[in-house]
């Protein structure tokens, strides 16, 4: 039987993952380290929520949305040691474990070793890991649980993706919308969907009125203004520009010789991209726009130039007979 494009969904067996795992660490630690713990804009938002949350200001210097955010500025928080470290290493860590996860998540496709290789490369080898990771923002948390609700849904574990999912919007609160995504496209069982999306909307509901109480309120709203500023932002153009040079152009060619086990992430990457996109027309618009849907375009990218699955005909050859007969 003639073998035309290979068995490419095979998984390969050997795989040196402690080596893969400091590899992606120590690249991500030498892009990082340029900027590590910085605080501009954002940043100085999340890093005085830290600051809250030991005891350092009151509540009224909080500034919101951010601090509804509150997951990992707690968590770097309670780490002993300056905020501004502990913070910048909590983003390392869920840079390299988010190129861990898209290699894993490639990997598991059965797409082979290099275009999983690439997959994590993808991810630390690019302007958001400089420009924006060695920040004190909360965005390389939400990415590493977005790529582990990936990585999770692709796989099929859906208790791996209900938590997930939590976990994610415990960091930014959008993601309860990978909670919804769940329900509606049937992936889990819908009473422990609805269990889920329950537990996420309560933990919002904790944080905004009891937790973190009487902030000014604030509204996002699109206008003419913030699109008229917003082609005016050079900064934030080329930012955007950087952020989606390359995977974005790369998701997009693979798109059309990804394989159907993939057909989920699109309808993913619609709905994750309503929010960003409405908040560019509502405050400004910059590279995390598109950082935020790394992964999601990351399978698509390195799905880019796969062979197509060829079925392959029937092997038919003579009946060999006896000689005697």
């Amino acid at each position: 039987m003639e073998q035309l494009s290979g068995n490419i969904y095979r998984i390969p067996r050997r795989f040196n993952w402690p080596f893969v795992i400091g590899g992606f660490a120590f690249l991500s630690l030498a892009i990082m380290l340029w900027r590590w713990g910085g605080t501009v804009e954002d940043s100085l938002a999340y890093f005085d929520t830290a600051r809250w949350v030991r005891g350092e200001i009151p509540l009224q210097d909080l500034r919101a949305p951010f601090p509804y955010r509150l997951a990992v500025p707690a968590l770097a928080a309670l780490l002993p040691g300056d905020i501004h470290n502990t913070f910048a290493a909590l983003n390392w860590i869920f840079v390299t474990a988010t190129a861990c996860l898209a290699t894993a998540t490639v990997r598991r496709m059965g797409f082979g070793t290099q275009r999983a290789l690439a997959a994590g490369l993808l991810v630390v080898l690019s302007l958001p890991t400089f420009w924006y990771a060695p920040y004190l923002l909360v965005d390389p948390g939400a990415l590493c649980m977005r790529m582990l609700f990936v990585f999770a849904v692709l796989t099929g574990q859906p208790r791996l993706a209900l938590a997930a999912g939590l976990a994610a919007t415990a960091i930014r609160e959008e993601n309860i919308l990978l909670l919804g995504w769940l329900l509606v496209m049937r992936q889990v069982a819908v009473p422990h969907a609805l269990a889920a999306l329950a537990a996420a909307a309560g933990w919002l509901v904790v944080v905004r009125w009891w937790l973190i109480p009487g902030l000014p309120h604030y509204v996002w709203a699109p206008n003419l203004g913030t699109v008229r500023a917003l082609l005016d932002d050079t900064r934030g153009l080329l930012s955007l520009i950087g952020c989606a040079g390359v995977v974005l152009p790369l998701a997009l060619a693979g798109m059309r010789r990804a394989p159907p086990r993939l057909a989920p992430l699109k309808s993913l990457l619609v709905l994750m991209a309503l929010p960003p996109l409405y908040a560019a027309l509502s405050v400004r618009v910059e590279g995390r726009i598109v950082w935020n849907l790394y992964p999601f375009l990351i399978p698509f990218a390195v799905a880019l130039g796969l062979p197509q699955r060829v079925e392959t005909a029937s092997d038919v050859r003579p009946l060999k007979t006896s000689r005697r007969a």
